[in-house]
């Protein structure tokens, strides 16, 4: 069943400058195959339910696995019989706004 998910993974106790074990995060997820996007605060992931906990879960697992203190907070939309909601979400709105070719404020 597709799934979108909004992710957070988030280390903690590392120091002050943590965008090396976010990357570590974000490689695992980009190299899933799914579809993803990340922005300053969170990745969304979309494809099968199963695949892309299991991508949440090996992403978190990579910080983990070292040792490293992870918080994850995971936001899922389920809804059967949809596809590619990572897009169809938002240019419905920049439709209605009438600005479809915007994606960004």
């Amino acid at each position: 069943m597709n799934t979108l998910v909004s992710v957070a993974i988030s280390p903690s106790g590392t120091g002050d400058e943590l965008s090396r074990e976010v990357a570590q995060v974000i490689k695992i997820i980009r190299a899933s195959g799914l579809k993803n996007r990340t922005n300053s605060m969170f990745t969304e992931i979309e494809g099968p339910w199963d695949e892309v906990m299991k991508v949440v879960k090996d992403a978190a697992f990579v910080l983990a696995g070292k040792g490293i203190r992870t918080g994850v907070v995971l936001k899922a939309d389920i809804r059967p019989g949809f596809t590619d909601m990572m897009t169809s979400k938002v240019d419905k709105v920049n439709n209605i706004l009438g600005d479809p070719d915007e994606h960004t404020a």
